[in-house]
């Protein structure tokens, strides 16, 4: 499989205006800024959201979005493979702030949560160290829960996806709510 056209985000900033942005992260670190004018289809919803997309794409490039760059070039292959060329942000959101350019940060929407990649940290951290001190103080078969999350940490590294994440995903406060989706696409239609 090919890998996606990457934009730096130097000609990002120069083009963006012409650009439809779909950042593919969860809603809740969608809000905790996004690139400016960037639509929210969360990973797990682009599939459903792949008409509004393909038309999208027809009247312009497309460039998806997401924390590093990871989750998008995922987007990307999954949109090549229902006929939708579109390119990835390299570096994602972290990229792009690095660079200096401001993130959108909407006031009053919904509480910004931790990024994926930092709740996927504090969740392993957590349960290797829980697995750790009950082996320690229970029973030694206990440490077999901290061997299981290494073991699903090197096959993350391994495959470039994340089970945590899409666990963590389906989290309440990471969910997308329908009515926000159905904004987002009528949205998209109207681009």
């Amino acid at each position: 499989m090919t890998t996606p056209t990457a934009l730096g985000t130097d000609e990002t900033r120069i083009r963006l205006h012409e650009l439809t942005v779909i950042d593919v992260r969860t809603p809740g670190e969608f809000a905790g800024g996004h690139l400016p004018g960037a639509l929210n289809i969360p990973l797990d919803r682009l599939e459903s959201a792949l008409p509004e997309i393909r038309a999208a794409a027809g009247r312009g490039e497309v460039l998806v979005v997401c924390a590093s760059g990871a989750r998008s070039e995922n987007a990307c292959r999954t949109l090549a493979e229902h006929g939708v060329a579109a390119a990835t942000l390299a570096g994602g959101t972290g990229a792009w702030a690095a660079g200096g350019h401001d993130l959108h940060r909407p006031g009053g929407g919904p509480r910004a949560s931790w990024a994926m990649e930092r709740q996927v940290r504090l969740t392993a951290g957590s349960v290797v160290l829980l697995g750790l001190l009950l082996g320690l103080l229970v029973h030694p078969a206990f440490q077999l829960l901290s061997a299981g999350i290494a073991a699903g940490l090197v096959l993350s590294a391994v495959t470039d996806t994340c089970g945590m994440a899409v666990v963590l995903g389906k989290l309440p406060h990471n969910r997308p709510r329908p009515a926000d989706l159905e904004a987002t696409l009528a949205a998209l239609r109207g681009r």
